[in-house]
């Protein structure tokens, strides 16, 4: 049976777009992965949190900000794999061979600037409710 052909620019997409809830990982690997899971389970947990405790708002979201940053961050290590390599790992029998182009150093970018930027935002605001309390905002 041929193995279907796992496209590396998709899977970064899914990892950019919907790397909080995992889909990248169940693009890859199917729907037993467990760290996809781990990923999806961040929700509930948010939910749980929103519910029972009634945290600071930054509390309560912040499991499903820490699935994003480690999506972001698992999409940069799917686009950086060379083509061979990815190849090797992801379609040793589709018979088809990956070549990325100029989209997937667009979506890599975008990761780069988007991750960044959500975790120093995480980094000042747990920083900010840790030591001050939230005193400036």
């Amino acid at each position: 049976m041929a193995v279907r052909h796992k496209n590396k620019t998709f899977a970064t997409l899914l990892a950019l777009l919907l790397g909080g809830l995992g889909a990248h990982r169940f693009y890859l690997k199917g729907s037993v992965d467990r760290l996809g899971l781990l990923h999806l389970c961040s929700l509930p947990l948010t939910g749980i949190l929103y519910g029972a405790v009634q945290p600071h708002p930054f509390y309560v979201i912040l499991p499903l900000l820490v699935s994003t940053i480690a999506g972001f961050v698992e999409g940069l290590v799917i686009g950086l794999t060379p083509d061979e390599a990815w190849d090797a790992q992801y379609n040793g029998g589709s018979g088809k061979r990956s070549r990325s182009n100029w989209m997937l150093a667009l979506l890599l970018v975008l990761i780069l600037g988007v991750g960044a930027i959500v975790l120093i935002g995480t980094i000042a605001r747990v920083f900010d409710l840790l030591y001050t309390g939230g005193s400036y905002g």
